[in-house]
């Protein structure tokens, strides 16, 4: 990772869509099960009084046998807060009942978010025509002899990025500000292959590519501190202090926008801070010496 890229607090502007509205919450799934609207409102709410200014959908698997339900969730968040939503399905008939639900005009008329596409994964496209939307495009994976590959690489990610943002441009009209490209934030307890690097290289090159100005750069960030203990040798949120230390990084490269908590307290760290040093030092390392430095974050 080229290291003239330093963290720049005074640049660290993020747009957060409010990950909360999704099973995967133990707390959201009783709210579906129970189909306590007043219950979703009430989260939809904190999300954006908390400084979300976007809220990603998903109902999980009942989606895709429950329509009735998907169009309730909706019309609910709908009727007590006014940011755009994000629709998180894979599945084209879901995101039609998602599309044909929303209400603009609820949103400022601003578009809603269609995530997510990848290169084997086009089909939803076929719905701009009807009800154009914003779209997050997954940069980890590309097309190889007609069989998706995960990418791995830095240039991979990058070309992925390009060749999707070029085809949505000029196949479907899309500007690139209605673009978010989600180049995926792996997990560092398994990530002997530099996996993080790319990443934040992949950030650098999509970032500065004048032909892509305007496109958003994005990831969800839970993933970062998997199957790490809760704090760090110095007591800190270890998760936390991980996620805030790629933002650090990723921020000033061009990354704006994150699927997330809005209270989780997105913020730069210090060059100083336990967490940060051991992580610059992880980024620069692979195989072993990668995971070592990984036990250094909660060991000392």
């Amino acid at each position: 990772m080229n290291q003239a890229h330093a963290a720049d607090a005074g640049r660290f502007e993020l747009r957060i869509i409010g990950e909360r509205i999704n099973p995967g919450f133990r707390s959201t799934r009783t709210l579906f099960d129970d189909e306590d609207f007043p219950g979703i409102r009430a989260l939809a709410v904190r999300q954006v009084q908390s400084g979300a200014s976007c809220l990603n959908v998903n109902v999980g698997a009942r989606a895709q046998t429950d329509a009735r339900f998907v169009a309730q969730v909706i019309r609910a968040i709908q009727q007590e807060v006014d940011v755009p939503l994000c629709f998180d399905f894979p599945h084209p008939e879901v995101q039609r009942v998602c599309l044909q639900t929303y209400d603009a005009g609820r949103a400022g008329g601003r578009l809603p978010i269609v995530n997510s596409i990848t290169e084997h994964r086009w089909a939803l496209m076929d719905l701009y025509r009807l009800h154009p939307f914003q779209v997050v495009v997954m940069a980890s994976e590309r097309m190889v002899d007609g069989v998706a590959r995960a990418n791995k690489t830095a240039a991979d990610i990058a070309s992925t990025a390009r060749r999707a943002a070029r085809r949505l441009r000029d196949e479907h009209g899309m500007p690139m500000h209605d673009i978010l490209i989600d180049v995926s934030v792996s997990a560092i307890a398994a990530d002997s292959e530099g996996l993080g690097r790319a990443t934040l290289d992949a950030v650098a090159t999509i970032g500065s590519d004048p032909e892509l100005a305007g496109i958003h750069l994005m990831g969800g960030l839970s993933n970062i501190g998997q199957q790490l203990p809760a704090r760090a040798a110095d007591g800190s949120d270890l998760k936390l202090c991980l996620e805030n230390a790629f933002l650090t990084l990723a921020v000033p490269l061009g990354f704006d926008t994150v699927l997330g908590t809005p209270w989780r307290g997105y913020a730069p760290l210090p060059a100083d801070h336990h967490v940060m040093k051991t992580y610059r030092q992880f980024l620069e390392c692979s195989g072993t010496d990668a995971l070592r430095a990984v036990r250094r974050l909660y060991r000392g």
